[in-house]
């Protein structure tokens, strides 16, 4: 039997929030303590997606015991989620969207390459854990972005074919890891312009931000 379940499958920093400036503001602050200035353009495009575990390492070095790396992880999401709380609300038409694939049937799941406390600041915070049939964190994986591991067990978990999913995305390793889970992707310019993924064959639909997309475009009845 063929398998027709559709989902959307949101990305979380950058997507369902707009909230990557602060995650980059955060990381700057965080390596100041430091002694280490980096460049927040670039610092972005090489690491939006990737696990905090997987970020602390590239920049600080792979000789670091994992205790090590958990506890400097913990430290620079203390600081993000402090800088991001006065700010935490939901990116423009986003429950509208939801709310028209609940009444069509589309599952709804979440896959971020954040840890849970995040998650939990996040979903909990905004009470928006409840729309979604499954979240799929960096607690859930080994790998971050642009792996396609968090969007394959989002899938399996809503019981979709990856060709049945659509990915909402903010980053380019996040696009690359739909385009790997073999899902297309609608890619919010949020974070980046819209030239920065033209590279991308598995983007339907660029976007400002959740008002401008309907349900019937998406998933054509």
């Amino acid at each position: 039997m063929t398998n027709t379940k559709r989902a959307f499958v949101f990305d979380m920093d950058g997507t369902i929030v707009d909230n990557m400036a602060f995650h980059t503001k955060s990381w700057i602050a965080f390596f100041e303590r430091r002694g280490r200035v980096i460049d927040a353009d670039e610092f972005f495009r090489a690491t939006a997606g990737r696990q905090g575990k997987e970020i602390i390492r590239l920049q600080m070095g792979e000789h670091l015991a994992d205790h090590e790396v958990t506890e400097l992880n913990l430290e620079k999401e203390s600081v993000y989620r402090e800088m991001y709380e006065p700010h935490r609300k939901t990116v423009t038409g986003f429950d509208d969207l939801i709310a028209q694939a609940k009444l069509r049937g589309v599952a709804l799941a979440v896959a971020t390459a954040a840890p849970n406390a995040n998650i939990a600041f996040t979903l909990d915070g905004l009470d928006l854990r409840r729309h979604f049939d499954t979240v799929v964190g960096a607690a859930d994986v080994p790998r971050g972005k642009p792996h396609p591991d968090v969007f394959l067990l989002a899938a399996e978990r809503c019981g979709a074919a990856p060709e049945n999913c659509i990915v909402f995305e903010d980053a380019p390793l996040g696009v690359e890891a739909a385009r790997r889970a073999g899902m297309r992707c609608v890619v919010l310019t949020t974070t980046l312009p819209a030239e920065a993924f033209a590279e991308f064959d598995n983007v339907i639909h660029i976007a400002s931000d959740f008002s401008e997309l309907t349900i019937d475009e998406l998933f054509p009845a």
